[in-house]
């Protein structure tokens, strides 16, 4: 008996390659796209800012609150001081031994209000002048960015 050879199946037709999908929307459309881009870039910059200058702020108000409290230190050394002048007016004139103290108390007073007040100013330093400029830069950036897309 003769062989017989299997039939070879036929080819199936060459299929195109899927086509990406296209971009039918209108010219209206594509200016709303990027108009509103746009728009959410802004006030997304403009968050950045409000956010930025609300941080700095803060620091400003640790500051001053820490700077009135070096304030207060002062006064108190103040009343302690001129209450250990009258007490060593007091020994002078009555031989008493208790004025020492409040001159030591004083200092300590002092000291205290000289920390907080270099606190204060390293808080204000650190703080001022609230300008946000994280977005001034990235509204530098954008701009640069944008104006290279026109082709400038």
């Amino acid at each position: 008996m003769p062989e017989q050879t299997p039939p070879t199946p036929p080819t199936p037709p060459a299929v195109p390659p899927p086509e990406g999908p296209k971009d039918e929307r209108k010219l209206g459309e594509l200016v709303f796209d990027v108009t509103e881009g746009v728009s959410s870039l802004v006030r997304e910059e403009i968050q950045l800012a409000k956010t930025e200058v609300a941080e700095k702020a803060g620091k400003i108000a640790k500051g001053a609150v820490v700077g009135i409290s070096a304030g207060a230190f002062a006064f108190l050394a103040l009343i302690l001081v001129m209450e250990g002048i009258a007490w060593l007016l007091n020994e002078e004139v009555f031989n008493g031994k208790t004025w020492p103290g409040f001159f030591i108390e004083a200092a300590v007073f002092l000291l205290i209000a000289a920390l907080a007040a270099l606190i204060a100013y390293k808080a204000v330093k650190a703080g001022s002048p609230p300008v946000p400029t994280q977005a001034i830069e990235e509204a530098k950036l954008t701009k640069e960015t944008l104006s290279k897309g026109d082709g400038k």
